[in-house]
């Protein structure tokens, strides 16, 4: 059954009688009975406990292309949950029905770690995805569910804005597999006035990732027309990542929908998409793609090597494959940075609903 009170990891008592949640830099001093901004992490008693522990607003079988990863076992399918809540207060958020859920009877499916790995082995899935909202907020359900999965031999891949403080990140990405990281935008005014949070931490989480794990991953930036799309700040941005990452992290300019409490703003149009993935490319990026549009080239994998199209997409659909199994460009063996395996054919652009609790037992 689930468990609504879980006792929740990363706090500490004040002199003033306060407990404060250290899993983000939100740093939220709770009284008897208050929740944190991200509304799922609560003080009771003397301790902070998860709310959603086991409780999910749904479970769904996705192509992996979808959170994005490119280069994460390409083809393959994922089976994604979530749960409420979030640290970020976006206002642009394309989950915001999930991410700012205040109503709990909203998490109608429950299911523990165990039941989520099994049904992920049954349905032929390689991974588990915490996404919808940011798995940040439910880190103790994130961690049991991913060793249930390694338990079994299925991936897990964390979706998540890497808003997170760093003794919780250290045990949080030591049971991923993989990530998929937003990166917002690069400016502070940004993260300030939009999301109510700071870059800083963010970048920090990027620079962990690259330099003291072995976590694939990949970058996402919304690009929300005339907040965080112009030259000058996707140039700095695509260098920051030249430098501090390296060129081979894949970064994906994805298309921004009018939602939340941004609906005064156009979608953004195909050719801002071009333009942001020119950036990168200038920048030195080599695997700079384009997202929530049909465009073959900005979803196109090449070779480092020949710079022969290796993986070419169109949206989540993959039309055609030329990697060998352990990673290199079959035409001149030149090795393609990811996390590869047998390539069985593509999953596709399907979506496919999951009951837990339907699925047949072995």
């Amino acid at each position: 059954m689930a468990n609504e009170h879980y006792p929740g990891r990363y706090w500490h008592r004040l002199d003033d009688g306060r407990i404060q949640c250290d899993v983000c830099p939100r740093d939220c001093k709770l009284h008897e009975g208050q929740r944190g901004l991200c509304f799922v992490r609560k003080r009771e008693g003397e301790q902070i406990v998860l709310t959603t522990y086991g409780r999910s607003s749904g479970f769904c079988i996705d192509p992996i292309e979808k959170k994005p990863l490119n280069h994460f076992y390409p083809g393959s399918s994922v089976l994604s949950f979530g749960t409420a809540g979030c640290n970020l207060a976006c206002k642009f958020c394309q989950n915001w029905d999930i991410s700012k859920s205040r109503e709990f009877d909203r998490l109608c499916d429950q299911a523990e770690p165990d039941q989520i790995a099994r049904a992920a082995a049954d349905h032929g899935c390689t991974s588990v995805s915490f996404t919808y909202n940011d798995p940040v907020v439910f880190l103790e359900y994130a961690v049991d569910t991913a060793r249930a999965c390694h338990a079994l031999d299925i991936k897990t891949v964390a979706v998540t804005a890497g808003y997170i403080h760093a003794e919780a990140r250290h045990e949080f990405f030591a049971h991923m597999d993989a990530a998929n990281v937003d990166l917002k935008a690069f400016t502070e005014d940004f993260y300030h006035k939009l999301c109510v949070g700071q870059l800083q931490p963010v970048l920090d989480t990027l620079q962990y990732l690259k330099h003291e794990t072995d976590v694939w991953f990949e970058i996402t930036t919304l690009l929300i027309p005339g907040k965080n799309d112009s030259d000058t700040e996707l140039t700095a941005m695509c260098e920051w990542i030249a430098e501090h990452l390296g060129t081979d992290v894949p970064l994906h300019f994805t298309a921004f929908h009018p939602d939340w409490k941004m609906t005064d703003i156009a979608p953004t149009p195909p050719p801002t998409l071009t333009r942001a993935r020119n950036i990168g490319l200038q920048a030195g990026l080599q695997y700079v793609y384009t997202g929530n549009v049909h465009d073959t080239a900005g979803g196109t994998t090449f070779c480092p090597g020949c710079h022969s199209d290796v993986i070419v997409r169109d949206w989540y659909e993959i039309l055609e494959h030329r990697i060998s199994d352990d990673g290199h460009c079959i035409i001149c063996g030149t090795a393609v940075p990811g996390r590869f395996g047998q390539f069985h054919g593509a999953f596709g652009a399907r979506r496919m609903p999951v009951r837990i609790n339907t699925v047949k037992r072995i």
